[in-house]
């Protein structure tokens, strides 16, 4: 068995930022510290306070005991249901199912639709590939102009290159698996270009819309918005 490591909180903080999608200045507007605070705290160049901590940790939306939590190297990374970092847009949650490894490639996210939500107001393109698994009800994913229907069941892989976007068209919600292959730099930009809007908005206020808005009941299909 390996000796755990000491922790470093500031790679703790910048890998829950990272792998929530959050840029420092979004960190930053969150927690109410200032941009560069948080940028000498991650590279180790400042040692955070305790009420420093309270405020970063309820921006990242996790426990302060988290943030002096360590992952080593070659580890197996296991996320519980409850403890997802989540992101939320205009109608839609992605919650990351696994990040941490080093030098990941493969980012793994659980993505909800609400009835007319849109991953993304405008079709979008990153580095690496795309795989889509529709879980529940349906939803309609754009690539390169071409318009596809995804029910349960039904897969989707391309080139994240090409300009791609998805929405519910449906009455119901719909739950997809998404899988993004691209460099490990590359993998929060990609999930947050899925949203493109302001994270500033929070998990709660989403959290609460989505339970307000929650559609019981069988899917219904819809027109294919290419026709």
């Amino acid at each position: 068995m390996s000796d755990r490591s000491q922790p470093d909180v500031g790679q703790q903080i910048h890998r829950l930022r990272r792998g929530q999608g959050l840029s420092l200045r979004d960190l930053a507007r969150e927690s109410g510290l200032s941009l560069n605070a948080i940028s000498r705290i991650e590279r180790g160049m400042s040692s955070p306070t305790v009420s420093s901590l309270g405020q970063l940790a309820t921006a990242l939306g996790v426990e302060i005991a988290q943030l002096f939590e360590t992952t080593p190297e070659g580890s197996t990374v296991v996320v519980r249901e409850h403890q997802r970092s989540r992101t939320s847009g205009e109608g839609v949650l992605i919650e990351s199912l696994g990040a941490g490894l080093p030098g990941q490639r493969l980012g793994p996210f659980f993505m909800t639709l609400l009835p007319g939500g849109c991953g993304g107001k405008e079709p979008i393109s990153h580095a690496g590939e795309e795989f889509v698994y529709c879980l529940e009800g349906e939803v309609d994913y754009m690539v390169q102009g071409e318009w596809h229907r995804l029910r349960p069941g039904d897969s989707l892989l391309f080139l994240a290159s090409q300009p791609h976007m998805c929405k519910n068209s449906g009455l119901a919600n719909a739950k997809l698996l998404l899988v993004i292959q691209a460099p490990c730099e590359e993998v929060s930009s990609a999930q947050q270009r899925h949203l493109m809007v302001p994270v500033a908005r929070g998990i709660g206020a989403f959290v609460a819309e989505w339970d307000k808005n929650r559609v019981t009941g069988s899917d219904s299909g819809s027109e294919d918005p290419g026709a």
